[in-house]
């Protein structure tokens, strides 16, 4: 049984009939329009031509209708649903003619856009269009180019004599739309005005209004209020609008493709018909310190500027997951550039533009506009992930995802290579290229991006069902107040790390070459890049100076004599032993090493240190129950190592059709391991309110072995397993090494007798850890309190490990569960 279904993007997109009704609408007429609007573009005429005949063809009333009619004709998307219904659950506006189109950025979308309404106007199906796109500066763009093509002529003469409406006005919603208009404005904009000039021209005609959705992603993956609105507004029923184009180059909710696409270019083909750059990214690389990965950033962007890309000023982008962050990038990149091109702060901020959506950054976006000129300082742009503003810098050779959180989802991919993508006028014809340094780790997101794959691990779902017999039963919990209290902790042997005499050090250089492996998307070729990274070094004078001061200083503060033990001229001599060890004539030391020193002599200062541990104080007790416990799933994948599925006749009967039919398929797979999948072939002895059991190692498995076994089952009234994260949580701190740490954690299993629950937490044998040390303390102080505040219930808390698994079963019984104390447990009392 494959584990993980692949699907192909293509595979997903859902197909218009070909039939027309030609009494209704004829398409061929329109051909000497579209062949000026689109020159070449053959993709560009084919999506006008397809949402053409799904709005007018007189075969769909809704998406609704066309998605069943692809549901049962396509095999992949039953594969990926399980049933229509579960189909019909993942699109967004079924109810009406709604539609996408998927094409790459940089591409031509507003010809495509501008040809659907032209000919909608053109055949009196619509009285007029709406634009909506999610910032001004799309607003701004998208409006000068249909202007420009309004007032084109031959666009006009190529349209039939006989259209309705021939040559609309291109407006925005600070004007009453009328009949024969297009109207332009960002959703922010219009979700303000809609007690105007919106609600004023459209109420009521929505049969009659085209909306075009302008970079739709936005309104699948809503980032602000006023773009989870945009939705509610087209499903307002007071404008019931009909006909709604979605456009994007990035239809992706996460990284799930766009249920209701009609039409696709994807980036793949774009970059293959050379519209836009190709694309290079990071296959290895093994850069350690940020500032090693600034170096290569900045030898690629000298590479582009004075080699590659000379005909015009090329640009680096740094992307980032927040405004915050890209705050603090900002200033690094701007401080590197000091120390790198030796200028001052304030030249090097005039070579860097901040853009995000803050309104100190604001006076910043009109700016891109300009950035591609020669005489404009502007060299560097640093942004976040999701940007609404309209992007059409097109000298942009070298783009940087600065941390995973910019680059977790094909959404978020496509979006940051989308900004890259456009080819300056000058490298037209000879498709430049682009290069992306990301972490090596993310090189296959990028991959099955461009290859446009879609890979979906299968996975088993456990959840409460209705059997017969109810299962389910109540729990207590408490909600705490949490303060924070001091603890002391005793003092170290100061003087243990020097008595050697010297700090282990390890081997440094001043300046290393390093190599990175870099991979073109769509062909694979690989070439490797060598960059030479210059180290930062400080001199033994710098750091005896800078260890003396910290020692000085804290003597004044503490009444100590440290810096007359150590003078300056002793700590540079036990430096200097330390750099002879590793046969380093420098007389420098890198920054590890510094930092070495930095802590050694940081130790013999250190008295009895003081830190926060976590206080908790009960407020009210919370009552929950099993059937309230949320979802847990399992990957088939790990079915093959370690994991297991218990499940009886209920199992294949009860639950979602998805999990029943997987089951089956696992039971027909000869080739799992017969620990993947054990059935409880008495269902009487599953006393657990869930469709399935899942153990993820050999112990949980163990476990639930003995659960099900007869004897133990028959004298428990029921039992659960619990989720890692949430349902039922306990908080804890502890001390880990130097530092006080706080968790939570949910224990593994609750099992009830009659009143009493046993609550059980499973770990391997002898892990006697600080971390579960902790844990058994905060526990049962937890359930001492539970105990008090209520007495319908009775918990015990027990910490087991398989070694004492069959004692506590035979505990659990004959009755002598509450004082049974396994092996694991007593050892962490110690």
């Amino acid at each position: 049984m494959l584990e993980r279904q692949t699907f192909q993007n293509k595979d997903l997109v859902l197909k218009v009939s070909p039939s027309y009704d030609p009494k209704r609408f004829d398409p061929n007429k329109y051909e000497a329009f579209l062949d000026a609007l689109c020159g070449d573009r053959e993709y560009q005429k084919k999506a006008i031509r397809v949402v053409l005949r799904y709005f007018l063809g007189g075969k769909y009333r809704s998406l609704k209708e066309m998605a069943e009619e692809n549901y049962h004709n396509n095999p992949k998307l039953q594969e990926k649903y399980s049933s229509f219904e579960e189909f019909l659950s993942h699109l967004q506006l079924p109810d009406k003619l709604s539609c996408s189109l998927d094409h790459a950025t940089a591409t031509g979308k507003s010809y495509v856009m501008y040809g659907i309404a032209r000919i909608m106007l053109a055949e009196g199906a619509v009285d007029q269009v709406l634009v909506l796109c999610p910032s001004n500066t799309i607003e701004a763009g998208l409006t000068e180019k249909f202007r420009s093509l309004s007032a084109d002529r031959t666009l006009k003469d190529l349209l039939p004599a006989d259209s309705k409406i021939a040559n609309p006005r291109i407006i925005n919603a600070s004007n009453t739309t009328q009949k024969g208009d297009i109207c332009i404005e960002n959703i922010h904009a219009t979700y303000i005005n809609t007690k105007s000039a919106i609600e004023d021209s459209l109420l009521g005609k929505g049969e009659r209004t085209l909306v075009l959705n302008d970079e739709a992603h936005h309104l699948m993956s809503p980032t602000d209020t006023a773009l989870k609105k945009w939705k509610e507004f087209l499903l307002d029923p007071k404008y019931g609008f009909k006909f709604i184009v979605n456009v994007s180059g990035t239809c992706y909710i996460g990284d799930d493709y766009f249920t209701d696409v009609i039409h696709r270019f994807s980036l793949r083909d774009s970059i293959e018909e050379k519209f836009v750059k190709s694309i290079r990214y990071v296959a290895e690389d093994s850069s350690g310190s940020e500032d090693e990965k600034f170096q290569k950033i900045y030898d690629n962007h000298i590479e582009n500027k004075t080699v590659k890309y000379r005909k015009v000023k090329p640009i680096t982008i740094l992307v980032t997951k927040n405004i915050a962050a890209c705050k603090r990038l900002t200033d690094k990149l701007i401080n590197f550039l000091v120390k790198k091109e030796k200028i001052s702060k304030e030249n090097a901020a005039e070579k860097v533009l901040i853009v995000t959506s803050a309104n100190e950054h604001k006076s910043n976006i009109p700016i891109l506009r300009r950035v591609d000129d020669k005489d404009n300082p502007i060299e560097w742009i640093t942004s976040v992930s999701m940007l609404s503003e309209g992007w059409d810098v097109k000298n942009v050779f070298q783009i940087v995802p600065h941390e995973e959180r910019a680059f977790n989802s094909k959404l978020l991919i496509a979006q940051v290579l989308g900004r890259g993508l456009r080819v300056p006028e000058v490298y037209k014809g000879n498709q430049p290229v682009v290069t992306v340094f990301n972490h090596d780790k993310w090189s296959g997101s990028i991959k099955h991006l461009v290859d446009e794959v879609l890979e979906i691990e299968k996975r088993i779902h456990s959840y409460p069902v209705k059997k017969k017999e109810d299962y389910n039963f109540d729990l207590y919990n408490i909600d705490y107040k949490r303060t924070e209290e001091e603890v002391e902790f005793p003092q170290e042997d100061p003087y243990e790390l020097l008595k050697k005499g010297y700090i282990t050090y390890s081997s440094q250089a001043e300046e290393a070459e390093k190599s990175t492996t870099y991979a073109r998307a769509v062909s694979g070729e690989q070439d490797i890049k060598k960059t030479l990274i210059e180290f930062k070094m400080y001199s033994i004078e710098e750091v005896a100076h800078d260890v003396f001061n910290r020692l000085l200083i804290y003597d004044q503060e503490a009444g100590t004599d440290y810096s007359e033990r150590f003078p300056e001229s002793k700590i540079a001599e036990i430096i200097k032993k330390s750099l002879e060890r590793i046969n380093d004539k420098t007389g420098k030391l890198n920054e590890a090493n510094r930092n070495q020193t930095l802590a050694a002599f940081g130790v013999i200062k250190r008295k009895g240190t003081k830190s926060l541990r976590l206080k908790i104080e009960a407020q009210e007790l919370i009552k929950i129950n099993t059937n309230e416990i949320g979802k847990n799933s399992l990957g088939v994948g790990s079915l093959r190592r370690d994991s297991t599925v218990f499940y009886d006749d209920y199992s294949l009967s009860l639950g979602e059709a998805a999990d029943r039919r997987l089951l089956k398929e696992l039971e027909e797979d000869e080739t799992l391991p017969r620990s993947a999948l054990i059935k409880v072939a008495n269902k009487y002895n599953f006393k657990t309110p869930l469709n399935v059991a899942l153990a993820s190692y050999e112990p949980e498995r163990r476990f639930i072995r003995g659960l099900t076994a007869e004897q133990t089952a028959q004298a428990i009234d029921a039992w659960i397993k619990s989720l890692d994260v949430g349902f039922y949580s306990i908080e804890y701190s502890w001390r880990k090494g130097e530092h006080p740490k706080q968790g939570s954690f949910n224990p593994d299993f609750f099992i009830k007798m009659d009143s009493d629950i046993i609550v059980v937490e499973i770990k391997m044998d002898n892990d006697v850890a600080d971390e579960n040390r902790a844990k058994l303390r905060y526990a049962r102080d937890h359930f001492a309190r539970v105990n008090e505040l209520q007495k319908e219930q009775r918990y015990y808390f027990k910490f087991l490990s398989p070694g004492s698994f069959d004692l506590f079963f035979k505990a659990l019984r004959n009755g002598a569960y509450k004082d049974f104390k396994s092996e694991l447990e007593a050892k962490l009392e110690e």
